[in-house]
This record gives C-alpha cells, sequence and structure tokens, in this order.
C-alpha cells in the first residue's frame, strides 16, 4: 500500500502542475483509483491530504474543467478519502465524507452516468447514519441536537431523491418510487423541501413522457400535484401546479383518451381552477373533441374561452383544431363570435382572413367572395388590413387563381387576381404588383383579349421594369401577333436579364440562370404556335447564355431539326442557305458535346454519334458544292473522335478524311487563290486517313478497298501541285502497288502537268508504265493504248532548236514505232485523224533536223512522216500526192547538200 499512496501523491502533484490539456493525467489518476476494490482501509494521513487536495483543485477550476473531467478528479478525491480510515472519525469528518460523497455522486448524474452515482450516493446514506448515530447518542443540548438532526433529514432528503434520479435514469422505476416515498414521509419534519421534491416528481413525469411511458408519466405526476398540496405554504405555485396538471390531463388524452377521458377532464379542469390560462383551456376543447364530447359541452369550453379573454391568436388556432376534427358548424359559429368579440381589434383582419379561408377550403368560394369584397370595401373605408393579414389573404387569391388558371378557368382566375389588384393603390410601384399584372396578362391572352394583355404588361413593365419575366411576357405577346422582331427583342432582353439571379414565380422554380428555363419555354410556346423563325431566335440565345451543357445539347438538336425540315425543299438555293445556317449549329454541339466530360460515356456516346450522323448527310447534300462539302465531313470526323473507337466507327473516319481531302483538291481546281491552304489541308486529312487505314488494316483484310490508291492519287495531286520533290516517292508507292490500274497511272500522268504543277519526266514514267498495262490485257485496249503513245509523243517532240538532242530524238522514235505497232494491230480502227497527226509531228520533226544541216536524220523523219500516208484511208490519194513531190525535192535537196559538203571538204 506504502506503493499505492507515493504514486497517489505524485500523481496529484503532477496534476496540480498542469497549466492545461488535464486529460492525461486524470486519467492516470482516475485509472490508478479505479483499481481499488470497496476502499481498502489505508491509515496514511498523506493519503488524506492528497484527497482534500484534489477535492480544492477542482473546485478552483470552474469552467475550465469538462463535467466529466470534474467528475473523475471528485471520485479520486472522495475514493481516498473513505480508504483513509482514522479511528473515531470526528463530526466535523464525517460531514467532510457526506459533503464528498452526496456531491460526487450529483455530478455523476450530471454527466448521465447513474451506475457511477450510485456507490457514492450509498456512501453519503451510511455517512449519514453514522453521523445521526453520534448526535443521538449524545446527552448535551436538546435544541443543538434538533438543529443537527433537522441538517441531517435535509442531507439525507436530498441523497435520497438524488438515488430516484439514478433510478429512473437506469430505468428502475418501482425503486424510484421506494426513495421518493422515503422523501414524501420526511416533508412532514422538513416541509420547506415541498416544491423541490413537487418539481422533481414533475422532472421525472417529463422524461417518462418522452419516452412514451404514460403510466409511469401520469403517476409521477400525480406525485408532483400530491407533494405541492401537502404545504401550500413551501408548496410551488398554482401556475405551476396548473402546468403540472395540464401535462396530467395531455398524458391521459395521448395514452387513452375514451379510457381515462374523466381522468383528463378532471386534470384539465383542476389546471383551470389553480391558474387559468389559453394553454389549459385549449387542452379542454382538445379533449373534448378528442373523446367525441356533444356540441353543446363544447360550447360550454368555449364561452368558457371567451369569457377568460383569451387572446385572437388562442381563438383562432382553437378554430383550426375545431376544423381539422371536422367540427365545421361550431368551428364557423365560433369564428362569427370571435369577430364579433374582437371587432374593435386591428388584428380583427387575421380573423376575416381565416374565416375567408376556409370558407374556400370547404368550397363556398360564393361565400368567399361576398367575404372578399366586404374586406375591399372596409379597405377603402378606413378598415384596412394589417400588413401581415393582407399579405396572406394575397397569397391566398393568388393561389385560388393559379388553380383556376391551371384548370384552364381563365375568367375565374382573372377574377381571383383582381380582387388582388383591389388592394393597390394607382400608380403604385412594387414588385409583387408587376407579378400580378403579368399574372393578369397570361389570362387575357389565353382569353384572346390581347389589348388587355399589352396594357396590363405596360403596368408590369412601369412597376419593374427589369423583369425577366416581364419580358417574357412581352415576347409571349409578340408570338400572338407574329411579330418577329419584337419577339427577338425580348428574347435579347430575356438573355441578358437571366443572367442575374431571380427567385421563384408562378409557381416556377428557377436556377440562378433563368435562361435554363425560360428560353426553352419561350421556344415551346413559338413552336407551338408554328412561328419556326421565333423559335429558332430563342433556341439560339439559350445556345448562347445558359450553362448546362446537357441542356444547349437538346436546344441544338431541336435546331437541327428544324433546319433539316426545310433541307429538303426543292431550290437549291434555298437548301444552300439552310446548310450554311446548320453549319454554325454542329460547330456548337461539337464543343459542347466535348465539353461533357460529366456525363457517363453511353450518353456522351449518343450525343456525338446523333450529331455525327447529322453531319455525314448534311455533306451528302453538298455535291455541287466542295467548301460546304469539307467542313460537314471534318465536322463529321471530329465528332466521330469523341465515341470509343471501333472497326465501324474507323472506316466512317476514314471515308470523311478521304472526302474531305477530296473536296479540298476540288476547291483547289476550281480557285486560283489560297490553293497553298487547301492543299495544305488535303494533305493533313490525308495523313491522318493513312494511320485509320493502317490501323483498319491491322485487324483484317480488304482486299477490293481502293483506299490505298485513293489516298496515294490525292497525295500525288496534292504534292505535284505544291512542288514537292516528294511526288515522286508517291508515284513510286503506286507502282508498289498490286495490280495497279493503267487508269491511275494515266489520271496521275495528267496531274503531273495540270497547272501549276509540271513534272513532264514523272507523266511520261506513269505513261511508260500505263501503256506496259495496256499491252499486257488479254485483248488491249488500242484506243487507250493509242492516247497514252499521243501523249509520250506530244510530251517528247522538240519545241525548239535547242531540244534537238540524239537521245530526246531516239526517245520519240521509239514512241513512234510504239504508234505504229498499234495502228498495225487494228488499221481499219485507227483515228485518221490522230495518224495524221502523228504525220505532221514526224515530218515537222525532219523539217527542224533539215534546218539544222542534220540532212541524214532529217531523212530519216521525213522517210517515217512518209510511212503514215497509207494509214490515212479515205484522205491517202491526196496527201500521198503532196508529200510526195515535196518528199523528192527534200531528198533533192539533201543530195546537193552532200555535194557541196564534199566540195567544201
Amino acid at each position: 500500500m506504502e506503493h499505492f499512496v507515493t504514486t497517489i501523491k505524485c500523481l496529484t502533484e503532477n496534476l496540480q502542475k498542469q497549466q492545461t490539456d488535464y486529460d492525461e493525467a486524470i486519467e492516470k489518476l482516475f485509472s490508478e483509483v479505479s483499481g481499488l476494490k470497496d476502499f481498502p482501509p489505508i491509515p496514511d494521513p498523506q493519503l488524506e491530504e492528497c484527497a482534500v487536495q484534489l477535492w480544492n483543485w477542482a473546485g478552483s477550476k470552474g469552467a475550465t474543467l469538462r463535467k466529466n473531467q470534474k467528475a473523475k478528479v471528485r471520485h479520486a478525491a472522495c475514493s481516498l478519502l473513505y480508504c483513509y480510515d482514522a479511528e473515531n472519525p470526528t463530526e466535523g469528518a464525517i460531514r467532510i465524507q457526506i459533503l464528498m460523497a452526496s456531491k460526487t455522486g450529483r455530478t455523476w448524474l450530471d454527466c448521465r452516468n447513474p451506475q457511477m452515482a450510485d456507490p457514492f450516493l450509498r456512501l453519503a446514506v451510511k455517512s449519514l447514519e453514522t453521523l445521526y448515530s453520534q448526535l443521538t447518542s449524545r446527552s448535551d443540548g436538546a435544541a443543538h441536537m434538533t438543529s443537527s438532526k433537522e441538517d441531517v433529514e435535509k442531507d439525507l432528503l436530498r441523497i435520497l431523491s438524488c438515488q430516484a434520479e439514478s433510478a429512473i435514469g437506469q430505468g428502475n422505476n418501482q425503486e424510484a418510487v421506494v426513495h421518493m416515498q422515503r422523501c414524501k414521509d420526511m416533508l412532514l419534519r422538513i416541509p420547506k423541501d415541498t416544491a423541490y421534491l413537487s418539481l422533481m416528481c414533475y422532472n421525472f413525469g417529463i422524461d417518462m413522457y418522452d419516452l412514451r411511458k404514460f403510466e409511469e408519466s401520469a403517476f409521477w405526476l400525480s406525485q408532483s400535484y400530491e407533494i405541492g398540496k401537502m404545504n401550500v405554504k413551501y408548496a410551488p405555485g398554482s401556475d405551476v401546479q396548473a402546468k403540472v396538471l395540464r401535462l396530467l390531463a395531455t398524458v391521459y388524452l395521448e395514452w387513452d383518451c375514451q379510457r381515462f377521458e374523466e381522468k383528463a377532464l378532471n386534470a384539465v379542469s383542476l389546471a383551470n381552477k389553480e391558474c387559468v390560462s389559453a394553454s389549459g383551456l385549449y387542452l379542454k376543447i382538445r379533449i373534448l373533441l378528442k373523446c367525441g364530447a356533444s356540441d353543446n359541452h363544447i360550447r360550454a369550453g368555449l364561452n368558457e374561452m371567451l369569457d377568460s379573454e383569451v387572446s385572437l391568436d388562442g381563438c383562432l388556432s382553437t378554430v383550426k383544431l375545431l376544423m381539422s376534427e371536422d367540427r365545421e358548424v361550431l368551428a364557423f359559429e365560433f369564428l362569427k363570435r370571435v369577430c364579433q368579440h374582437f371587432e374593435s381589434s386591428p388584428d380583427l383582419g387575421t380573423a376575416l382572413v381565416l374565416h375567408i379561408e376556409l370558407l374556400l377550403q370547404r368550397g363556398k368560394e360564393l361565400l368567399g367572395k361576398q367575404k372578399i369584397e366586404d374586406i375591399i370595401t372596409g379597405h377603402y373605408t378606413g378598415k384596412q388590413l394589417t400588413p401581415q393579414a393582407l399579405t396572406s389573404l394575397h397569397v391566398m387569391l393568388w393561389d385560388k387563381a393559379s388553380k383556376h388558371f391551371e384548370a384552364r378557368n381563365y375568367s375565374e382566375a382573372l377574377q381571383w387576381y383582381n380582387y388582388s389588384l383591389s388592394f393597390f393603390k394607382a400608380g403604385q410601384m412594387e414588385p409583387n404588383l408587376s407579378k400580378l399584372q403579368r399574372n393578369r396578362a397570361s389570362c387575357f391572352l389565353q382569353l384572346e383579349q390581347l389589348e388587355k394583355a399589352k396594357d396590363a404588361i405596360k403596368e408590369a413593365e412601369r412597376c419593374d421594369p427589369d423583369s425577366v419575366f416581364t419580358q417574357f411576357s412581352i415576347y409571349k405577346i409578340a408570338v400572338q401577333e407574329n411579330n418577329v422582331k419584337k419577339a427577338a427583342e425580348a428574347v435579347n432582353a430575356m438573355a441578358l436579364l437571366s443572367k442575374s439571379s431571380v427567385a421563384s414565380e408562378d409557381r416556377l422554380l428557377l436556377s440562378e440562370n433563368a435562361a435554363s428555363t425560360l428560353l426553352p419555354l419561350a421556344a415551346q410556346i413559338a413552336l407551338e404556335s408554328e412561328q419556326q423563325e421565333i423559335a429558332m431566335k430563342a433556341l439560339e440565345s439559350l445556345c448562347e447564355n445558359s450553362k448546362d451543357e446537357a441542356q444547349v445539347l437538346t436546344a441544338l438538336r431541336c435546331l437541327v431539326r428544324l433546319v433539316l425540315s426545310r433541307i429538303g425543299k426543292p431550290s437549291e438555293e434555298t437548301r444552300d442557305v439552310n446548310l450554311d445556317a446548320l453549319l454554325p449549329y454542329l460547330k456548337m454541339a461539337l464543343l459542347a458535346v466535348s465539353n461533357q466530360s460529366k456525363l457517363p460515356i453511353e450518353q456522351r456516346t449518343e450525343e456525338a454519334n446523333w450529331f455525327r450522323k447529322i453531319a455525314w448527310n448534311s455533306a451528302l447534300h453538298c455535291e455541287s458544292s466542295p467548301d460546304r462539302m469539307r467542313d460537314f465531313f471534318v465536322l463529321s470526323y471530329k465528332a466521330s473522335a469523341l465515341c470509343p473507337p471501333d472497326r465501324t466507327l474507323l472506316m466512317g473516319q476514314k471515308t470523311c478524311l478521304l472526302m474531305t481531302a477530296a473536296a479540298c483538291l476540288e476547291l483547289c481546281r476550281k480557285s486560283h487563290s489560297a490553293q497553298t491552304e487547301e492543299l495544305t489541308q488535303a494533305l493533313e486529312h490525308i495523313q491522318i486517313c493513312w494511320e485509320i487505314w493502317r490501323t483498319l488494316k491491322a485487324s483484317g483484310s480488304f482486299p477490293m478497298d481502293p483506299t490505298d490508291t485513293l489516298l496515294l492519287l490525292y497525295e500525288f495531286e496534292a504534292r505535284a501541285k505544291l512542288n514537292d520533290p516528294k511526288v515522286e516517292t508517291v508515284l513510286e508507292s503506286v507502282l508498289e502497288l498490286e495490280n495497279v490500274e493503267a487508269k491511275v497511272l494515266e489520271t496521275m500522268a495528267a496531274l503531273a502537268m495540270e497547272p501549276p504543277a509540271h513534272f513532264p519526266l514523272l507523266c511520261k514514267k506513269a505513261l511508260r508504265v500505263a501503256l506496259s498495262l495496256h499491252k499486257k490485257q488479254p485483248q488491249a485496249d488500242l484506243a487507250r493504248c493509242s492516247k497514252c503513245v499521243h501523249s509520250l509523243i506530244k510530251l517528247s517532240l522538240p519545241s525548239g532548236v535547242t531540244e534537238v538532242e540524239a537521245h530526246v530524238l531516239e526517245e520519240l522514235w521509239d514512241y513512234y514505232e510504239e504508234a505504229l505497232s498499234v495502228i498495225a494491230a487494228a488499221p481499219d480502227d485507227f483515228p485518221e485523224m490522230e495518224t495524221l497527226w502523228l504525220l505532221t509531228r514526224a515530218w515537222n520533226t525532219g523539217i527542224l533536223l533539215y534546218s539544222l544541216a542534220q540532212y541524214p536524220e532529217a531523212e530519216k523523219w521525213c522517210g517515217l512522216a512518209m510511212s503514215f500516208i497509207r494509214h490515212l484511208g479515205s484522205s491517202q490519194d491526196s496527201y500521198e500526192t503532196q508529200m510526195s513531190g515535196l518528199y523528192s525535192e527534200i531528198l533533192d535537196r539533201l543530195d546537193k547538200a552532200k555535194k557541196n559538203l564534199v566540195m567544201e571538204k
């Protein structure tokens, strides 16, 4: 035990040294003391000293300690004090024990821990018994003895009541009853604690009532009342006694009204005798109603209320109670008497408004209207309602009007709105008046009274010019008048005003951005009126102003559908205008879908796919307009990029890019300006298409797909016109293709020389391969062969003296031999004009060589030209006659030229 004392002393000193954060020190001390069982005797004065120090320390800290911390310190101090077992403790020591034990128990009760409180409360009782025994064993001073015994009994009553509270907290009601009975018995000797015990029983009754333990609650409340009657001088006031009885009556009411009707009525009647109050009188009516009392019994209770000068609010609450219990006749009867009773009260309007409300609730509209008209008359003859009552009336009138409007009873709705209007002064400026006028305008519009609607809206605009709802009403009128300009102005104003936050109106709860609600509604109204142009204005404004991307997409879908409905019209000019209108909507849609990061991937894909297909189909309408076709296919491709890729989607992307590249090239052919930009764009699309095509080819075979050829053909054209040296590489790639067609090479040959491209060598290379392919066919196409040869000869013919070179002439001679072989293969089918063209070009080449004194070569080419004469057909004789003479002259000149040349040597 010596070790225990040392530990406690050390912990006590540490705790006293702590300035803040006592948790750890208190827990160590509490844990150490809690290890003791049944307070073993430890006769060490140091222990008593620690107990006193701890007790005083806890008292000095006040509010700085939490309740639970204070309870643990007091727990430790009291335990240590009881462990110090001094022989023959003095009266003072015992009183200290009683003080510590009772306060420790009380503190644990305040912490809602009755189990911890019980041992200390028992210790306190035991110490009190010891003290009482000491006091009774003395023989000195009878007066002093009486005083000391009274003090002990007061302490005991307090501790017993705490034990009763602890028992209640642990759900042991019977134990609490035993403790409280002892306390009641002691009241005969110490009557001053009557109020204390009465209030404690009342609190027990409340606790049981909150737990819906009606039997226990009724018992404790009855005890509270009975204790209060034991000694009137020291009892709680009559108002408290009445409060106890009202709660008791409520318990009986909620427990079983039919079974305890008499007890409930007795309790509330006693309460009203103790201290009459509005709540008591109201409770009595409530009990009578619940128990199904006759109208006469209830009337007696209502008379009692009026006689007791219950406030107007209390009477009106009773009227509502009567209505809720289906005592309509009594309710209206009592309400009429209340209005008479409070006729001079400034708050009478509250009763009148309630009367109207109840009449309308019961479907008595005609009577309700009469009452309203009476109030309107009174309003202008000095009997005005209070602002609060008037506000309630306005709300009621608007609600009634709104319900009639929803039921399409527009005339009735207007009448109720007009009742509300009657309470406003002419020229009054108030936002609520603006709302009222807008509502009236809506009724007029439905009744097709356009001029009256306009007048109402003018008033609304005067009262609240910056209201988005007023602009909405102006818009509705403009739609009815088919005034596109006015409607557009209203839409623009709505868009501007909707950026500021607004409140709810006309049962329509608006978000911070009113555009998200009003502009779609505006579009719907226009569409229902078949005003497509106005509807499109509203939808465009919504797209520009709404922060809701999903809503923007819906609006764009609607706009697209509206435009598409026009595209089918036969006029090409109209179709182009509509296609131009469609394009910006699709661009906005693409941006909106790409920003939809919060959308589920399935929904995002669905949106992108929808706009992708629209762009694709629109592109197909643009056969005569390559710029539009390009733009739509680009949009279709970009939309597809927002979808998860699969084989079908990649095929679509490939087609989009091919068509886009083709459109760019077509634009280039038609325009002489901005060619470089178009060609560069075409190359970009081609490169992306190559990547997609490689991905597709890796996933399977495409034996009949011409994509390789088309991409190379488009790339060749773009690079050729950009004068890109890589064009030769493209041609090589084409030549490496399996089963390359001669037609493709002929096209490339043409492209190689189509301005601004100029690649004659590449052109000839392509034509040679094309000619070779034609010749390899089982049945050669002689016409195509002829065209190839024609082009090769045309490209190879020397155009002047500087181009006359041996290798050029040699290459040209080879092409002429090809031409002769083609003619020989089908002499009857070869065109005469083509033969004449070959003849002429060969003869001219001979003449050119003759002029250069290259006589042998000149003779060779002129002779070649003569060989074509026999293939001329019908004109053979004519040309043979002319050519023979000329040829003879040339041969003569050649001979002379040769002789002269020999003589000069």
